[in-house]
């Protein structure tokens, strides 16, 4: 049951946050219908050319997503309505642009405001970027890459390492776990796959 502070935290999150701002001409390539049922999981493996095991994990995941109650550690989550949410957005066709100067420009302006290519050449021996449902942007340094380090989108991981993938994916927190592991695990998209071998160290961030 929600606390009177639980609803005033709510009603802060429709207030528009006078710190923040959002990318207003976005372009879209594909923009999933709003809710969630497995012909939506089959959509995002089609698109993202998945194979079988991963479509059947996301389906199984669905399953338990459904069949498990919500939290009741934490806040009162009762008001979410999953069916009023897009659960997958395709910004580019492209699935992730390895020169910075290729990303469409409303996106590379996205990540300018945030200092994100300054912190690349700056700090990173890495950058990944995601807008929306998938990265849009993936760098390694050449002096990481000659030692075997792997750092790629999560989709290019699974296409191009799927027995290294499998082994781990989903391990440290499983779709059991809670509800809304499921629901993770049954719509997830974008993110790093990231691989050190034995023996390397990295000593600055990727």
């Amino acid at each position: 049951m929600a606390t009177e502070a639980d609803r005033k935290a709510l009603e802060g999150l429709k207030e528009e946050y006078e710190y923040g701002w959002k990318t207003e001409e976005a372009e879209y390539v594909y923009v999933a219908r709003k809710g969630l049922d497995h012909d939506v999981i089959d959509h995002i493996s089609d698109l993202k050319g998945e194979p079988d095991w991963m479509r059947e994990f996301r389906h199984k995941a669905l399953d338990i997503f459904l069949s498990k109650p919500m939290p009741n550690w934490g806040p009162d989550l009762s008001e979410i309505d999953f069916d009023d949410i897009y659960y997958y957005i395709k910004p580019t066709e492209e699935e992730s642009f390895g020169d910075w100067d290729d990303v469409p420009s409303y996106i590379r302006e996205t990540f300018d405001r945030l200092g994100v290519p300054e912190a690349e050449r700056k700090f990173l021996a890495g950058l990944g970027a995601q807008f929306e449902s998938e990265m849009v942007y993936h760098s390694l340094r050449e002096e990481w890459e000659k030692l075997g380090v792997i750092f790629l989108s999560i989709e290019d991981g699974l296409k191009e390492h799927p027995d290294l993938f499998r082994e781990y994916f989903a391990t440290v927190v499983p779709p059991t776990d809670n509800k809304f592991a499921a629901l993770n695990s049954a719509v997830w998209s974008g993110g790093s796959f990231i691989y050190v071998p034995p023996g390397v160290k990295l000593d600055i961030p990727l």
